[in-house]
Protein backbone atom coordinates (compact mmCIF):
# COMPACT_ATOMS: atom_id res chain seq x y z
CA UNK A 1 0.00 0.00 0.00
CA UNK A 2 1.87 3.07 -1.28
CA UNK A 3 2.30 6.15 1.70
CA UNK A 4 1.18 9.20 1.25
CA UNK A 5 3.83 11.83 1.59
CA UNK A 6 3.69 14.93 4.36
CA UNK A 7 2.49 17.50 3.21
CA UNK A 8 4.78 20.55 2.57
CA UNK A 9 5.22 23.29 4.71
CA UNK A 10 3.19 25.71 1.78
CA UNK A 11 0.68 22.87 1.61
CA UNK A 12 0.29 23.20 5.35
CA UNK A 13 0.22 26.88 5.56
CA UNK A 14 -2.54 26.94 3.05
CA UNK A 15 -4.78 24.36 4.56
CA UNK A 16 -4.69 26.35 7.55
CA UNK A 17 -5.34 29.84 6.27
CA UNK A 18 -8.60 28.03 4.21
CA UNK A 19 -9.52 26.45 7.27
CA UNK A 20 -10.01 29.48 9.05
CA UNK A 21 -12.07 31.17 6.45
CA UNK A 22 -14.82 28.85 6.56
CA UNK A 23 -14.68 28.28 10.33
CA UNK A 24 -13.90 31.85 11.64
CA UNK A 25 -14.91 34.04 8.41
CA UNK A 26 -18.06 31.92 7.37
CA UNK A 27 -16.93 32.21 3.87
CA UNK A 28 -19.46 30.30 1.38
CA UNK A 29 -17.73 26.66 0.51
CA UNK A 30 -17.71 28.19 -3.11
CA UNK A 31 -15.43 31.15 -2.56
CA UNK A 32 -13.31 29.18 -0.23
CA UNK A 33 -12.54 26.20 -2.53
CA UNK A 34 -12.44 29.28 -5.71
CA UNK A 35 -9.38 31.20 -3.25
CA UNK A 36 -8.19 27.61 -2.64
CA UNK A 37 -7.25 26.89 -6.38
CA UNK A 38 -6.06 30.35 -7.11
CA UNK A 39 -3.15 29.92 -4.08
CA UNK A 40 -2.59 26.67 -4.96
CA UNK A 41 -1.99 27.93 -8.92
CA UNK A 42 0.29 30.19 -6.79
CA UNK A 43 1.95 27.68 -4.97
CA UNK A 44 3.00 25.61 -8.02
CA UNK A 45 3.63 28.37 -10.13
CA UNK A 46 6.31 29.74 -6.92
CA UNK A 47 7.61 26.23 -6.49
CA UNK A 48 8.29 25.78 -10.02
CA UNK A 49 10.54 28.59 -10.28
CA UNK A 50 12.28 26.85 -6.98
CA UNK A 51 10.44 29.48 -4.41
CA UNK A 52 8.13 28.86 -1.29
CA UNK A 53 5.63 30.88 -0.43
CA UNK A 54 6.53 31.61 2.80
CA UNK A 55 9.84 33.64 0.91
CA UNK A 56 7.85 35.20 -1.37
CA UNK A 57 8.60 39.16 -2.71
CA UNK A 58 6.75 41.42 -4.11
CA UNK A 59 8.33 41.25 -7.49
CA UNK A 60 7.69 37.28 -7.59
CA UNK A 61 3.45 37.81 -6.85
CA UNK A 62 3.81 40.31 -9.75
CA UNK A 63 5.14 38.14 -12.17
CA UNK A 64 2.29 35.72 -10.98
CA UNK A 65 -0.43 37.87 -11.99
CA UNK A 66 1.11 39.07 -15.64
CA UNK A 67 1.58 35.10 -16.11
CA UNK A 68 -1.97 34.60 -15.69
CA UNK A 69 -3.03 37.89 -17.44
CA UNK A 70 -0.49 36.28 -20.73
CA UNK A 71 -2.65 32.69 -20.18
CA UNK A 72 -5.64 34.71 -20.91
CA UNK A 73 -7.99 34.62 -17.41
CA UNK A 74 -10.73 37.36 -17.22
CA UNK A 75 -9.81 40.72 -15.09
CA UNK A 76 -12.39 39.23 -12.92
CA UNK A 77 -10.79 35.83 -12.45
CA UNK A 78 -7.14 37.49 -11.85
CA UNK A 79 -8.75 40.05 -9.48
CA UNK A 80 -10.55 37.13 -7.13
CA UNK A 81 -6.67 35.54 -7.37
CA UNK A 82 -5.62 39.13 -5.82
CA UNK A 83 -7.50 39.18 -3.06
CA UNK A 84 -7.06 35.44 -1.94
CA UNK A 85 -3.44 36.31 -2.35
CA UNK A 86 -3.38 39.36 -0.70
CA UNK A 87 -5.85 37.72 2.29
CA UNK A 88 -3.22 34.87 2.59
CA UNK A 89 -0.49 37.17 3.16
CA UNK A 90 -1.71 39.33 5.51
CA UNK A 91 -3.08 35.79 7.58
CA UNK A 92 0.99 35.24 7.42
CA UNK A 93 1.73 38.39 8.99
CA UNK A 94 -0.98 38.41 11.34
CA UNK A 95 -0.09 35.04 13.04
CA UNK A 96 3.65 35.95 12.75
CA UNK A 97 4.99 33.64 9.98
CA UNK A 98 6.20 36.73 8.08
CA UNK A 99 6.92 40.24 9.16
CA UNK A 100 5.83 41.85 5.90
CA UNK A 101 2.46 41.56 3.18
CA UNK A 102 4.21 41.55 -0.35
CA UNK A 103 0.72 41.54 -1.74
CA UNK A 104 0.13 44.73 -0.18
CA UNK A 105 1.10 47.20 -3.47
CA UNK A 106 0.10 44.48 -5.96
CA UNK A 107 -2.36 46.54 -8.58
CA UNK A 108 -5.28 44.77 -9.84
CA UNK A 109 -6.11 44.35 -13.82
CA UNK A 110 -8.70 47.20 -13.81
CA UNK A 111 -5.32 49.25 -13.45
CA UNK A 112 -3.48 47.40 -16.17
CA UNK A 113 -3.68 49.43 -19.54
CA UNK A 114 -4.65 47.19 -22.80
CA UNK A 115 -1.86 47.16 -25.13
CA UNK A 116 -2.38 47.24 -28.78
CA UNK A 117 -1.11 44.28 -30.83
CA UNK A 118 2.37 45.06 -32.35
CA UNK A 119 3.83 42.36 -34.87
CA UNK A 120 7.33 41.55 -34.36
CA UNK A 121 10.36 42.21 -36.80
CA UNK A 122 10.22 38.37 -38.12
CA UNK A 123 6.61 39.05 -38.50
CA UNK A 124 6.59 41.95 -40.52
CA UNK A 125 9.32 40.66 -42.71
CA UNK A 126 6.93 37.67 -43.90
CA UNK A 127 4.12 40.44 -44.05
CA UNK A 128 6.19 42.81 -46.77
CA UNK A 129 7.19 38.56 -48.20
CA UNK A 130 3.55 38.34 -48.65
CA UNK A 131 2.24 40.17 -51.90
CA UNK A 132 2.75 38.22 -55.64
CA UNK A 133 4.97 41.06 -57.20
CA UNK A 134 4.79 39.39 -60.59
CA UNK A 135 1.28 40.96 -60.71
CA UNK A 136 0.17 44.37 -60.66
CA UNK A 137 -2.28 44.30 -57.42
CA UNK A 138 0.79 42.30 -55.61
CA UNK A 139 2.79 45.14 -56.87
CA UNK A 140 0.49 47.95 -55.24
CA UNK A 141 -0.19 45.29 -52.14
CA UNK A 142 3.60 45.50 -51.66
CA UNK A 143 4.28 49.05 -51.94
CA UNK A 144 1.29 49.95 -49.55
CA UNK A 145 2.41 47.63 -47.11
CA UNK A 146 6.16 48.79 -47.29
CA UNK A 147 4.94 52.77 -47.36
CA UNK A 148 2.61 51.93 -44.45
CA UNK A 149 5.40 50.44 -42.23
CA UNK A 150 8.21 52.83 -43.01
CA UNK A 151 5.76 55.61 -42.08
CA UNK A 152 3.41 55.00 -39.54
CA UNK A 153 0.69 56.47 -41.57
CA UNK A 154 -2.58 56.20 -40.60
CA UNK A 155 -4.79 54.26 -43.19
CA UNK A 156 -6.88 57.12 -44.23
CA UNK A 157 -3.72 59.35 -44.42
CA UNK A 158 -2.20 56.14 -46.69
CA UNK A 159 -5.56 55.59 -48.90
CA UNK A 160 -5.73 59.43 -49.10
CA UNK A 161 -1.98 60.21 -50.28
CA UNK A 162 -1.93 62.89 -53.73
CA UNK A 163 1.11 62.31 -56.30
CA UNK A 164 1.72 65.88 -54.85
CA UNK A 165 1.93 64.89 -51.56
CA UNK A 166 5.42 62.45 -52.80
CA UNK A 167 8.78 63.57 -51.91
CA UNK A 168 10.34 60.29 -52.93
CA UNK A 169 13.51 62.09 -54.45
CA UNK A 170 14.24 63.43 -51.18
CA UNK A 171 13.05 60.51 -48.94
CA UNK A 172 9.72 62.37 -47.60
CA UNK A 173 5.70 62.02 -47.61
CA UNK A 174 3.70 65.17 -46.77
CA UNK A 175 0.92 64.12 -44.75
CA UNK A 176 -2.10 66.07 -43.98
CA UNK A 177 -3.30 64.28 -40.25
CA UNK A 178 -6.05 65.09 -37.97
CA UNK A 179 -7.32 68.62 -37.37
CA UNK A 180 -5.92 69.01 -40.89
CA UNK A 181 -2.30 69.32 -39.47
CA UNK A 182 0.55 68.94 -41.86
CA UNK A 183 3.36 67.05 -41.21
CA UNK A 184 6.53 65.59 -43.37
CA UNK A 185 7.55 61.74 -42.75
CA UNK A 186 10.63 60.14 -43.78
CA UNK A 187 10.47 57.03 -45.73
CA UNK A 188 13.28 54.31 -45.94
CA UNK A 189 15.02 53.69 -49.36
CA UNK A 190 12.80 50.37 -49.44
CA UNK A 191 9.63 51.62 -49.14
CA UNK A 192 11.14 54.06 -51.94
CA UNK A 193 11.88 51.54 -54.21
CA UNK A 194 8.54 49.48 -53.94
CA UNK A 195 6.58 52.84 -54.46
CA UNK A 196 8.77 54.11 -57.20
CA UNK A 197 8.05 51.24 -59.06
CA UNK A 198 4.20 50.77 -58.21
CA UNK A 199 3.80 53.84 -59.44
CA UNK A 200 5.77 53.89 -63.01
CA UNK A 201 4.71 49.94 -64.07
CA UNK A 202 0.95 49.63 -62.41
CA UNK A 203 -0.31 52.87 -61.59
CA UNK A 204 -0.33 54.50 -64.89
CA UNK A 205 -2.52 51.76 -66.47
CA UNK A 206 -5.08 51.43 -64.00
CA UNK A 207 -5.65 54.75 -63.09
CA UNK A 208 -5.38 56.57 -66.96
CA UNK A 209 -4.61 60.01 -65.70
CA UNK A 210 -8.02 60.66 -63.78
CA UNK A 211 -7.14 61.49 -61.22
CA UNK A 212 -4.11 62.58 -58.42
CA UNK A 213 -4.83 60.04 -55.32
CA UNK A 214 -1.45 57.24 -55.56
CA UNK A 215 -3.18 53.71 -54.44
CA UNK A 216 -5.72 52.36 -56.99
CA UNK A 217 -8.40 49.32 -56.96
CA UNK A 218 -7.97 47.55 -59.80
CA UNK A 219 -11.19 49.83 -61.53
CA UNK A 220 -8.16 52.41 -61.47
CA UNK A 221 -10.75 54.32 -58.62
CA UNK A 222 -9.03 55.30 -54.99
CA UNK A 223 -8.69 53.04 -53.00
CA UNK A 224 -10.67 52.75 -49.84
CA UNK A 225 -9.52 52.48 -46.09
CA UNK A 226 -12.14 49.12 -46.38
CA UNK A 227 -10.84 48.18 -49.13
CA UNK A 228 -6.92 48.25 -48.30
CA UNK A 229 -8.20 46.53 -44.66
CA UNK A 230 -9.49 43.94 -46.33
CA UNK A 231 -6.38 43.12 -48.39
CA UNK A 232 -4.36 43.48 -45.31
CA UNK A 233 -6.49 40.94 -43.32
CA UNK A 234 -6.44 38.68 -45.74
CA UNK A 235 -2.16 38.67 -46.15
CA UNK A 236 -2.74 38.31 -41.93
CA UNK A 237 -4.49 35.60 -42.60
CA UNK A 238 -2.66 33.33 -44.82
CA UNK A 239 0.21 34.42 -42.32
CA UNK A 240 -1.25 33.12 -39.06
CA UNK A 241 -1.60 36.86 -37.62
CA UNK A 242 -5.35 37.27 -36.40
CA UNK A 243 -7.41 40.58 -36.45
CA UNK A 244 -3.99 42.66 -38.48
CA UNK A 245 -5.18 46.13 -39.42
CA UNK A 246 -3.32 49.09 -40.78
CA UNK A 247 -3.35 50.28 -37.29
CA UNK A 248 -1.65 47.57 -35.81
CA UNK A 249 1.79 47.89 -38.55
CA UNK A 250 1.47 51.86 -37.38
CA UNK A 251 1.64 50.39 -33.71
CA UNK A 252 4.41 48.24 -34.93
CA UNK A 253 6.04 51.06 -36.42
CA UNK A 254 6.15 53.33 -33.39
CA UNK A 255 7.29 50.49 -31.17
CA UNK A 256 10.07 49.14 -33.55
CA UNK A 257 11.59 52.81 -33.77
CA UNK A 258 11.81 53.03 -29.61
CA UNK A 259 13.25 49.48 -29.65
CA UNK A 260 16.10 50.48 -31.78
CA UNK A 261 16.76 53.55 -29.77
CA UNK A 262 14.76 56.76 -31.06
CA UNK A 263 13.76 59.38 -28.46
CA UNK A 264 9.66 59.77 -28.07
CA UNK A 265 9.37 63.00 -29.41
CA UNK A 266 10.61 61.91 -32.82
CA UNK A 267 8.41 59.35 -32.83
CA UNK A 268 5.48 62.00 -31.61
CA UNK A 269 6.33 64.27 -34.65
CA UNK A 270 6.10 61.52 -37.02
CA UNK A 271 3.08 59.82 -35.97
CA UNK A 272 1.75 63.20 -35.21
CA UNK A 273 0.29 63.62 -32.36
CA UNK A 274 -0.69 66.51 -30.54
CA UNK A 275 -0.26 65.35 -27.26
CA UNK A 276 2.93 63.10 -26.04
CA UNK A 277 1.10 61.33 -23.71
CA UNK A 278 -0.74 59.46 -26.59
CA UNK A 279 2.77 58.50 -27.93
CA UNK A 280 3.49 57.31 -24.81
CA UNK A 281 1.40 54.25 -25.09
CA UNK A 282 4.06 52.64 -26.96
CA UNK A 283 6.80 53.11 -24.05
CA UNK A 284 4.42 50.48 -22.29
CA UNK A 285 4.46 48.30 -24.96
CA UNK A 286 8.42 48.41 -25.17
CA UNK A 287 8.50 47.67 -21.17
CA UNK A 288 5.94 45.12 -21.62
CA UNK A 289 8.08 43.04 -24.37
CA UNK A 290 10.79 43.47 -22.27
CA UNK A 291 9.55 41.77 -19.58
CA UNK A 292 8.06 39.29 -21.03
CA UNK A 293 11.35 38.32 -22.57
CA UNK A 294 12.70 38.53 -18.60
CA UNK A 295 10.59 36.58 -17.61
CA UNK A 296 11.12 33.74 -20.30
CA UNK A 297 14.46 33.58 -20.92
CA UNK A 298 16.23 34.72 -17.46
CA UNK A 299 16.73 31.65 -15.29
CA UNK A 300 15.89 33.51 -11.85
CA UNK A 301 12.95 35.53 -13.41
Amino acid sequence: MPVSKAPTVSQRLLGRYLEGLALERGLAKLTVEAYGRDLERLRNDVEERGGSLSETRQNDLSAHLRRLHRAGLAPSSIRRALVAIRGFYAHLVEIGDRSDNPAINLLPPKQWRHLPQVLSENQVEALLAGPDVSRPLGLRDRAMVELLYASGLRVSELVGLQLSQLRLDVGFVLVFGKGSRERMVPVGESAEEWVGRYLSEVRPALARGRHETVFVNRFGRPLTRQGFWKILKGYGTALGIPDLSPHTLRHSFATHLLEHGADLRSVQAMLGHADISTTQIYTHIHEQRLRELYDRYHPRS
